[in-house]
C-alpha cells in the first residue's frame, strides 16, 4: 500500500501555502469586497444623480460634476506631470558612478532596492501628488465658475480704477492658481533634491563639491520658478490691498486701503516685486554661470527687503505719519470705505431723519385716533404662542407647528389686508401611536392643513381668533392642497405611492387614507435605484420590503431650505423659510443671497453673527445658511418657493441688477426664473429678508454717517439693543407689522428694530423697512434719529419701568402665582406725533393649561403707561379719552349689562354667576385656577349669547325692553 503520510512515495504539501480552495475563496473575497465599495460609491453618486433629475435641477449636478471633473484632471494631470518631469530630470542628470564614499555606500543599498521598481515607484509618486492636487482643485469649482461667467459690475475701486468684477471674480482665481503654482514649484524642488541626492548629484558629508553642475542648473531653475512665482505674489498683493481686512482701532474691522497702505505698503509692493523679478533672473543666470553666489547674494537681498521694506518702512510710517495726526490721514481713506460699504450691503439709499422723541401735540383726542393709523399693533407673538396653536389645532399627536410661526398678509371677510400669524400642521414622527419602519416611512408621511390666526386680536379668554383652522382647515383661505410633504419639521425619508396606504387623517368616522398622487421623489420600480437607496440610506429593507411596489417613490431632502440649498449650492439661504397659500396651493418661501467678500473698500461681516439674535440662539432651524460666511457684499437677488405637496422647487430673479447672480445664472442657465414669472398672487407675499434686514442694521450701526470726521470720533456709534423680554442676552429680533411711518400716508407692511448708543439703554433710533413688494417704495430703509440732548427710554428701560410700577408689579404678582407663569411677547415700537409708543403682549400659561394665553397688553407712550385687558383699552388709559375704534369691552373682564325682558335677565343672571367664578378663579389661594376659569368663561359666552337670541326674539316679536 502506498504511503499517504507523506512519505517517499506520497505527495508533498508545501507548508506555509493555503491550497488552491482557500486562494479561490479569498480572491473571490477580495472580489467581492472591491465590487462592494464600487457599488457604495456608485450608490452615492446614483441616488444624487437621480435627485437632481427627480426635481429638474439634473443640469445643475451634471455642470457641478464636470466642472469637479474636469478641474480635478487638468490640475492633477499638471502637478503629476511637474513633478514627474523633474524626478526623471534629476534621474537622467544623475552623475557616472565615483569612488564610494561612506555616503555613497550608505546610499548604494536604497538604489540596489528601488532599482527594479523605479518607474512603479515614479507612477506611485506622480499619482499620488496628482490625486492630492486634483482633489484640492475640485474643491475650488465655484471660483472657476465665477472667473470663467463673470460679468462686470460697472463700477471702479477708487484706488486703481478697476471694475469690481476684477477682485470678485478674477483675483480671487489668480490667487488659487498663484497658490497651486507655488505648492508644484516646492514639490518639485522637493522631489528633485531627493533624486539628486539618492544618485550622488548632491553631497552632504561627502569631500569635494556639494553639487553637480547639472544639479545646481536644474535646482536653481526651480528655486528661480519659485521666486518669480513669489514676484506675481508681490504684485497681485498691491491689488489685495483694496480687499485687505485689518483691524483699526479707530473704526473696528476694516477693509481697504488706509494711509499707511496707500503711501507705504503698495510703494513697498511694487519695489519688492522688481527686487523678486531681479532675483529670479539671478537663479536662472546659473544654467550659464554654474555657481551659486550671486542667486544667494539675491535672494538675500529680497529677504532683507521684505524686512525692511515691507515690515519696516510702513511702520515708520504709521508710527511718525499717521499717528500724531490720524483724523486728517485716514479721512479720505475712511470716505471711500463709508462709500463703498454702504453700496455694498444696499444701505447707501437710506433715509436718515432727525426725530423729535416727545409729542409735537397735546389734543388727547388726536392723538388717540393717530395710534389707530399709525400701526396694526401685533399682541399675538408668533414667537410665543405656537403651544397654543398646538394645543388648540394640533388634533392629532402626530401633528405639530413649528417652534416659531410666521406673519404674513391675507385679506380678512372686508378684503382688507391684515396682519395674520400662520403655521402648518405638520408631521411629527415623536407623536405617533408605535413606532417602527413601516408606520415611520410609509403609513405616517405627511402633516395636513395650515392654521392661520389675526395677528391683532385674541378672543375674550386669552386664545387666538382663528381665521383657518380645524382639521381638514377651513375658514379665509378658501380650497387649497392641504398635505405637507415638505416641511420645516420634515427630516426622514418617506415611501409613498405604492401598496401601502397612508393615513391622511382621522376624524369621529375613524382613518382617512390617501396615496400620493404627485410626481415628487425617485421611482423605486427600478431594482438597481432600490439597491442604491438600501446603500445610501443604510436601509436593507428597501431592496426587499414587500411594502415597496409598483409606483412606489421615495421622498428625501424635504425641507424647504435643504431644498432651494441642493438646486442653487451658489445661494446663502435666509434663516427663516415662511409658508403661504399661493394659488391654491401650500407655497414655502425661501429668501435667498448672492454673496461676495471681494468688494473692494467695503467692510467684511460674519454672517453667523450678525444674523444672531434671541430667536436664532433658541431655535438653531432659524439660523442663515452660509456658503462663505465672511462677506461684505449681498444681495437678495432671489425669491425661491417650494411647494408642500410636489417638493417643486422655482427659483425666481428678485434683483435684476447684481452682477453677482448674473454670473451664476450665466454658468448655470435655466435655473432661475426671471422676475416676470412671479404670479400677483405670490407677490402680494413676498417680503423683505429678515436676515438682510439683521445684516443691514449690524452696519448702519456705524455706517448711518457719512462724513469721515464723525465716523472716525466714535461719537455716533449706535448698537441694536439685547431683548428685554428674555434673559438670553441675544439681540432683539426684527418685528414684521404694518405701520406707518411719519412720511408715509398709510400703513405698509414693514420690517423694524431698535437702536441704543453704544454701552447705553436710552433709545438712539428708530429703523423700519417697506417690506410690501406691491409698493414703489420696497426696500426702502428710514431711520428716526433721536435727539441726543436728551434721552428717550429705550426697550430695555421700558421693560424695566413696567416691572418696577407698584399696581402692575402686584397684578403680575397675581398672575403668576402657583404654577402659573407669565411670558412677555414681542415689545412693539411704533412712531406716532413724534414720540413712540411701545406695545407688550402678556401672556400666562399656568395650572393645567399647558399653553400661553393674553391676558393684558402694556402700552407705554410719553411716560405715561397702561397695563389693561385689551389693546384698545390700554391705549384710551394711556391716552385718557376713548377711541373711536374701541372694540367691545371683554366679556371675561366686565359685569354684563342689565335688561328688563326677563328671559334676558336669567340668562345675564347666569352670565353674573359665571362672570364672578370667573373672579373667584383668578384670586385662588394657590395662584390662578385656570381650568375653572375658563369653564367660567364658556358658561359666560354660553349666557350671554342666550340672552341676545332672547333680546332678538324678543324685538322681532315687538316686546322687546331696552337695556
Amino acid at each position: 500500500m502506498p504511503d499517504r503520510g507523506g512519505g517517499p512515495t506520497g505527495p508533498r504539501i508545501r507548508a506555509g501555502r493555503p491550497s488552491r480552495g482557500v486562494r479561490t475563496l479569498l480572491m473571490t473575497l477580495g472580489v467581492l469586497a472591491v465590487l462592494g465599495m464600487a457599488f457604495t460609491m456608485f450608490a452615492g453618486f446614483w441616488t444624487d444623480w437621480l435627485w437632481y433629475r427627480s426635481v429638474h435641477y439634473s443640469s445643475v449636478f451634471t455642470i457641478t460634476l464636470w466642472t469637479k471633473i474636469g478641474l480635478f484632471f487638468v490640475f492633477g494631470l499638471l502637478m503629476a506631470v511637474a513633478v514627474g518631469v523633474n524626478i526623471w530630470i534629476a534621474h537622467r542628470l544623475r552623475p557616472p558612478l565615483s569612488a564610494m564614499s561612506m555616503e555613497q555606500q550608505s546610499l548604494d543599498r536604497y538604489r540596489m532596492g528601488i532599482a527594479p521598481y523605479k518607474k512603479w515607484l515614479l507612477l506611485a509618486v506622480t499619482a499620488l501628488v496628482g490625486l492630492i492636487a486634483g482633489a484640492s482643485a475640485a474643491g475650488q469649482w465655484r471660483l472657476w465658475l465665477m472667473w470663467v461667467n463673470g460679468v462686470p459690475f460697472h463700477q471702479k475701486d477708487p484706488q486703481f480704477h478697476l471694475d469690481v468684477s476684477f477682485y470678485a471674480f478674477d483675483l480671487p482665481w489668480y490667487r488659487f492658481l498663484l497658490g497651486f503654482g507655488f505648492a508644484a514649484a516646492i514639490l518639485c524642488l522637493i522631489a528633485a533634491a531627493l533624486t539628486h541626492y539618492l544618485y550622488g548629484g548632491l553631497r552632504v558629508t561627502s569631500p569635494g563639491a556639494r553639487a553637480t553642475a547639472a544639479a545646481t542648473g536644474h535646482l536653481s531653475v526651480l528655486l528661480g520658478i519659485f521666486v518669480a512665482l513669489k514676484a506675481v505674489a508681490y504684485w497681485l498683493d498691491r491689488y489685495g490691498l483694496a480687499v485687505k481686512s485689518s483691524d483699526f482701532k479707530a473704526t473696528g474691522n476694516w477693509t481697504g486701503l488706509r494711509y499707511v497702505d496707500a503711501n507705504a505698503y503698495l510703494p513697498a509692493k511694487t519695489i519688492l516685486f522688481c527686487i523678486a523679478v531681479i532675483c529670479a533672473l539671478l537663479f536662472f543666470a546659473t544654467l550659464w554661470r554654474r555657481t551659486w553666489q550671486l542667486p544667494v547674494i539675491g535672494f538675500g537681498l529680497m529677504v532683507l527687503s521684505a524686512i525692511l521694506i515691507g515690515g519696516l518702512y510702513p511702520a515708520i510710517v504709521q508710527k511718525f505719519q499717521v499717528q500724531p495726526n490720524e483724523q486728517a490721514k485716514e479721512a479720505p481713506y475712511v470716505q471711500k470705505n463709508l462709500k463703498a460699504t454702504r453700496e455694498a450691503y444696499g444701505i447707501d439709499d437710506t433715509k436718515v431723519t432727525e426725530y423729535e422723541g416727545k409729542p409735537t401735540s397735546t389734543d388727547k383726542t388726536r392723538l388717540r385716533s393717530d395710534a389707530n393709523d399709525a400701526a396694526s399693533i401685533r399682541i399675538l407673538d408668533p414667537n410665543v404662542v405656537s403651544p397654543t396653536f398646538q394645543q388648540l389645532q394640533q388634533m392629532k399627536n402626530y401633528y405639530a407647528f413649528p417652534t416659531n410661526l410666521d406673519v404674513d398678509r391675507y385679506p380678512d371677510k372686508a378684503h382688507k389686508e391684515q396682519d395674520t400669524v400662520i403655521g402648518l400642521r405638520e408631521l411629527n414622527l415623536d407623536g405617533i401611536p408605535k413606532n417602527n419602519w413601516i408606520n415611520d416611512h410609509f403609513r405616517y408621511t405627511h402633516g395636513y392643513g395650515v392654521v392661520a390666526a389675526k395677528g391683532t386680536e385674541a378672543d375674550s379668554q386669552g386664545q387666538p381668533v382663528f381665521t383657518e383652522s380645524d382639521l381638514p382647515s377651513k375658514g379665509d383661505l378658501g380650497t387649497y392642497e392641504q398635505r405637507v410633504y415638505y416641511g420645516e419639521k420634515t427630516t426622514t425619508y418617506s415611501i409613498v405611492g405604492g401598496p401601502q396606504k397612508e393615513i391622511d387623517y382621522s376624524d369621529d368616522n375613524g382613518e382617512k387614507t390617501t396615496s400620493y398622487t404627485g410626481d415628487s421623489g425617485v421611482n423605486l420600480d427600478n431594482p438597481i435605484n432600490r439597491a442604491a437607496y438600501a446603500v445610501a440610506f443604510n436601509e436593507p429593507q428597501i431592496l426587499y420590503s414587500g411594502a415597496i411596489g409598483k409606483g412606489s417613490r421615495i421622498l428625501y431632502n424635504r425641507t424647504p431650505k435643504e431644498r432651494v440649498e441642493a438646486v442653487a449650492p451658489w445661494l446663502t439661504i435666509d434663516g427663516d423659510a415662511y409658508p403661504a397659500v399661493v394659488n391654491h396651493r401650500i407655497q414655502w418661501i425661501v429668501d435667498a443671497y448672492t454673496t461676495s467678500n471681494g468688494y473692494p473698500y467695503s467692510s467684511r461681516t460674519t454672517l453667523g453673527d450678525t444674523t444672531a439674535d434671541s430667536l436664532t440662539a433658541a431655535n438653531n432651524n432659524r439660523a442663515v445658511v452660509a456658503q462663505q460666511n465672511q462677506v461684505n457684499y449681498i444681495r437678495n437677488s432671489v425669491k425661491a418657493t417650494v411647494d408642500a405637496y410636489t417638493g417643486e422647487v422655482k427659483l425666481y430673479q428678485w434683483d435684476t441688477q447684481d452682477p453677482v447672480l448674473k454670473t451664476w445664472m450665466k454658468a448655470f442657465p435655466g435655473t432661475v426664473k426671471p422676475k416676470s414669472a412671479i404670479s400677483n398672487d405670490l407677490l402680494s407675499h413676498l417680503r423683505y429678508p429678515q436676515d438682510l434686514f439683521k445684516v443691514q442694521r449690524e452696519l448702519l450701526t456705524r455706517y448711518h454717517v457719512t462724513d469721515a470726521q464723525t465716523f472716525l470720533t466714535g461719537s455716533e456709534v449706535w448698537q441694536v439693543p439685547d431683548d428685554p423680554t428674555n434673559d438670553s442676552g441675544s439681540a432683539v429680533p426684527p418685528y414684521y407689522l404694518g405701520m406707518k411711518m411719519p412720511d408715509q400716508s398709510a400703513q405698509s407692511f414693514s420690517l423694524t428694530t431698535t437702536f441704543t448708543p453704544n454701552g447705553r439703554d436710552n433709545l438712539s433710533a428708530f429703523m423700519a423697512v417697506d417690506s410690501d413688494p406691491g409698493t414703489s417704495d420696497y426696500g426702502k430703509i428710514r431711520i428716526l434719529k433721536l435727539p441726543t440732548s436728551r434721552t428717550v427710554d429705550g426697550p430695555k428701560q421700558v421693560q424695566s419701568q413696567f416691572n418696577s410700577q407698584q399696581d402692575i408689579a402686584e397684578t403680575i404678582s397675581l398672575l403668576s402665582r402657583g404654577h402659573s407663569k407669565v411670558e412677555y411677547g414681542n415689545l412693539l415700537a411704533v412712531p406716532l406725533d413724534g414720540g413712540l409708543l411701545y406695545a407688550e403682549p402678556v401672556y400666562v400659561r399656568g395650572g393645567e393649561l399647558k399653553y400661553p394665553l393674553l391676558r393684558k397688553v402694556l402700552v407705554t407712550y410719553n411716560g405715561r403707561t397702561a397695563f389693561e385687558d385689551t389693546l384698545d383699552e390700554a391705549l384710551n388709559k394711556v391716552f385718557g379719552v376713548q377711541g373711536s375704534a374701541t372694540t367691545p369691552p371683554d366679556t371675561g373682564t366686565t359685569s354684563p349689562p342689565a335688561s328688563g325682558n326677563p328671559t334676558v335677565q336669567q340668562a345675564l343672571g347666569d352670565a353674573q354667576k359665571a362672570f364672578d367664578a370667573g373672579q373667584q378663579a383668578l384670586q385662588g389661594p394657590n395662584g390662578p385656577d385656570w381650568t375653572a376659569y375658563d369653564k367660567a368663561q364658556k358658561d359666560l359666552k354660553a349666557a350671554l349669547k342666550r340672552a341676545e337670541e332672547a333680546e332678538a326674539k324678543a324685538g322681532k316679536n315687538g316686546t322687546g325692553t331696552k337695556s
